[in-house]
């Protein structure tokens, strides 16, 4: 990755946040949908996600642990796949629950049936 953007290596930001970040961050904004939560809670739980990633990098890596420019890739890359979570698992609740009046326009949206 260039250094400008992120001060590490490719492997372990695939690894630790694209595999392990980014499948609890999926799971966790699948949860929040599930549980009819607003969608400011994943902006949140995302936050605290991204300092646990940040941790995990100075841990395991030992890369700098307080680090603006790196927290917010890390923050921007649990928000991204926490985001994809929820509004799938969201479309999937509204066409389901409400057969009757809404379907599936796109994976990420929903809209009104014609017939309703």
């Amino acid at each position: 990755m260039p250094a400008w953007l992120y001060d590490g290596s490719l492997g372990v930001f695939l690894l630790l946040n694209v595999f392990i970040g980014g499948g609890a961050a999926w799971l966790a904004g699948r949860g929040l949908a599930i549980k009819w939560r607003p969608f400011w809670q994943v902006v949140v739980y995302m936050a605290l996600l991204a300092g646990a990633v940040r941790f995990l990098h100075y841990g395991l890596y030992g890369e700098v642990f307080i680090s603006l420019k790196n927290y917010i890739v890390d923050y921007a890359s649990m928000l991204f796949f926490a985001t994809l979570g929820y509004r799938i698992t969201r479309v999937r609740q509204m066409v389901t629950q409400y057969y009757w009046l809404y379907e599936r326009a796109t994976p990420f949206t929903w809209r009104r049936r014609a017939d309703a």
